[in-house]
């Protein structure tokens, strides 16, 4: 009988630890998965892979017909010592997401461009990735130290006006990744690299 129970706990707290992560790992909100600096033939560009996870009633207003519109937001700095760090390249791109209730479409719109999906999370997917525009190669020196940052967000400010007034108040549309930031060495060559988010 001892035996039984202690059986018992021991199956008990490995159903409870199974639980708290998969509830850590489906935590509504938006984690950078991966962040990185690659270059081409027309210059550098910065790009993030995020983890976004909307919750149940922000999918419901999306589901209703609100739109939603997500901001990236790249930034690249030069330490000085002597000076205030200098501002290489700064760029925000914005994306909206809707849901069409006749087609049951969901579509994700980049200005005049959009792309419809049969399902949130193929949309989602595309969400996750963000990408900046082109730095010219000339902007970076070779010897130099540049601090990356990244970070993406959902910009309540440009839900219908009624909704603003609810969502000051509520936690559930507060949806952002902070800034994640990096430091890129063009001497060294550009590869993803580990950063922190703050």
């Amino acid at each position: 009988m001892p035996c039984c129970k202690k059986l018992l706990k021991v199956l008990l707290l490995f159903a409870c630890s199974l639980w708290l992560f998969a509830a850590a790992a489906y935590a509504d909100g938006i984690d950078v998965n991966k962040a990185e600096m690659r270059l081409s033939e027309d210059g550098y560009q910065l790009a993030a892979d995020f983890d976004v996870n909307l919750n149940y009633v922000v999918q419901q207003a999306l589901s209703l017909g609100v739109p939603l519109y997500f901001v990236g937001e790249f930034s690249l700095t030069r330490s000085r010592w002597y000076w205030l760090d200098e501002q290489v390249f700064q760029s925000e791109q914005s994306v909206k997401l809707s849901y069409n209730v006749l087609t049951r479409q969901y579509r994700i719109s980049r200005g005049a461009l959009f792309q419809n999906f049969a399902n949130l999370e193929e949309m989602m997917r595309i969400l996750a990735r963000q990408t900046s525009a082109y730095i010219p190669a000339e902007a970076m020196k070779k010897d130099g130290s540049y601090i990356a940052a990244v970070r993406l967000r959902l910009d309540t400010k440009q839900l219908p006006k009624l909704m603003q007034v609810s969502v000051l108040t509520s936690k559930d549309w507060d949806f952002d990744s902070g800034w994640y930031r990096w430091v890129i060495r063009p001497a060294e060559g550009v590869a993803r690299n580990s950063g922190k988010a703050e």
